[in-house]
């Protein structure tokens, strides 16, 4: 097999443990990588399904929230073709400007985190660095880890990832900010006290842990 020098050429921007983020020109390639850990069979099955699902999950998002748009997607060669989106990227953002445009944004994400949820998608990577700022609208990146779900539960862990990242990367105004996260959600979510009932027993689970 020949190797494709192209791709090689293409500058790396994000390697995880699941893929490589490659930008060429206006779009971004997400290559699932292979596992040597694992029988090559089982493995190739995963990426495919992994893909698939992907590609699958963020079409499907596409239509309620901001995401990137999807211009290829090959279960083949395990790659995601889609546009790039060049904002900022929360995670280095937030922390740098105003309360008043803090909240404004962070606002925001919690309607459109409602939404998702409101359309039983969970997102399961809820982080800054997997959301962007252009143009005054917050677009969601990396469906990776995503699923299809209704359950409540999935629901309150989506939102309890969220605070912790909060907590982890943006400490100084953690808590505040997910009170304007809560507001938000409130104002779009179709079962919000469903959801954070559930997302108290989450959090103490979380704390019971911690202690033992």
């Amino acid at each position: 097999m020949k190797e494709d020098l192209s791709i090689n050429k293409m500058e790396i921007i994000a390697q995880g443990a699941e893929a490589i983020i490659r930008k060429d020109s206006n779009n971004i390639i997400k290559e699932r990588i292979s596992k040597d850990y694992r029988i090559k069979e089982i493995d190739e099955k995963i990426r495919k399904l992994r893909t698939r699902s992907e590609a699958r999950l963020i079409e499907r998002a596409s239509s309620i929230v901001n995401t990137p748009k999807i211009i290829s997607s090959d279960d083949k060669s395990m790659k995601i073709t889609m546009e790039f989106i060049d904002g900022h990227k929360l995670v280095s953002y937030l922390d740098n400007i105003s309360e008043k445009e803090r909240e404004k944004i962070i606002i925001i994400i919690g309607n459109e985190v409602a939404v998702l949820h409101n359309n039983n998608i969970i997102h399961n990577d809820l982080t800054t660095s997997n959301m962007i700022l252009k143009n005054d609208k917050v677009y969601f990146i990396d469906f990776g880890l995503g699923f299809i779900s209704d359950k409540f539960e999935d629901k309150a862990v989506d939102i309890h990832l969220f605070r912790q990242a909060l907590d982890s990367k943006h400490y100084t105004h953690s808590e505040k900010s997910f009170e304007y996260f809560l507001k938000g959600y409130k104002e779009k979510s179709n079962n919000f006290k469903e959801t954070i009932n559930r997302l108290e027993k989450v959090e103490k689970r979380g704390r019971y842990k911690q202690r033992n």
